[in-house]
């Protein structure tokens, strides 16, 4: 599994060299989006990503850090497969599904796009509420959501607003947390994940580090980064460093990574 780091800050103003946060995963001949942060389908594009090879997307919450991209993520998958011959495009069973927790926000990304006069995209989108246990799986690959308290606990009958999902692909586990109120809300998904990616736009490095440190974690990577780092990255490096050691790692707008390799280099 290869993951691509589309965009890697948290919602703040427009920094240099790091956009709103997304990644995107690469497994067997399949994409997968986590998160559609602005110009996510740019960047993957450039990356050499095939936008057409995408299944899903899966939405940590709805918040305009992590969905700013979707509507042109769609408009780009769908121009996209406007340049190749529709037969082929059928037989490769061009599906998307879309888990996100707020269907107004995800059908005001689909309005947007009929006003750009969007209405054969060449693929057919399914959107889906995700909550609490397995929310999709094709062949080995499968995602499983726990919600947790980033957008507050909701009014009786209500859904939950905010999620982490864990990625298992074969014998590979990848959590990624979303944004969250206290890092103890991952403790249930840790067990044997090779590798964790956690925001830092609301919680501190040092304190995450620490929760984390008891645990047999081979990789630890920050994500959605916040003041502190957009700050000053090297020195919160070290303070991370200095807790968890070279396994930690902090993510940078176009990085790729081998699953294989993080694992290996534990």
């Amino acid at each position: 599994m290869r993951l691509t780091f589309l965009g890697t800050c948290a919602g703040c103003e427009p920094m240099p060299d790091r956009h709103h946060t997304a990644f995107a995963l690469e497994h067997d001949s399949d994409v997968y989006f986590v998160d559609a942060g602005e110009t996510c389908s740019y960047t993957a594009h450039l990356a050499g990503i095939d936008l057409l090879a995408t299944r899903a997307i899966f939405i940590t919450h709805p918040h305009i850090d992590h969905v700013g991209g979707l509507a042109n993520l769609l408009w780009t998958i769908g121009k996209l497969g406007g340049r190749v011959d529709p037969l082929a495009l059928a037989q490769a069973s061009p599906l998307v599904d879309v888990l996100i927790s707020d269907h107004q926000v995800f059908e005001g990304a689909v309005e947007l796009l009929g006003g750009t006069g969007f209405h054969h995209p060449h693929y057919d989108l399914q959107v889906q509420r995700p909550a609490d246990g397995e929310v999709y799986a094709s062949g080995e690959f499968r995602v499983t959501a726990l919600h947790n308290e980033h957008m507050g606990t909701p009014e009786p009958g209500a859904l939950w607003q905010s999620f982490s999902y864990l990625v298992e692909a074969g014998d590979r586990r990848v959590l990624f947390s979303g944004d969250f109120r206290h890092v103890s809300e991952l403790d249930s998904l840790l067990d044997g994940v090779d590798l964790v990616l956690v925001e830092t736009g609301h919680h501190r490095v040092e304190d995450i580090c620490e929760h984390l440190a008891p645990r047999d974690l081979p990789g630890v990577g920050f994500i959605h980064h916040g003041r502190a780092i957009l700050a000053d990255a090297d020195a919160e490096l070290t303070k991370a460093r200095a807790i968890l050691g070279k396994r930690v790692f902090f993510a940078s707008d176009g990085m790729q990574l081998d699953l294989a390799t993080v694992v290996g280099s534990a």
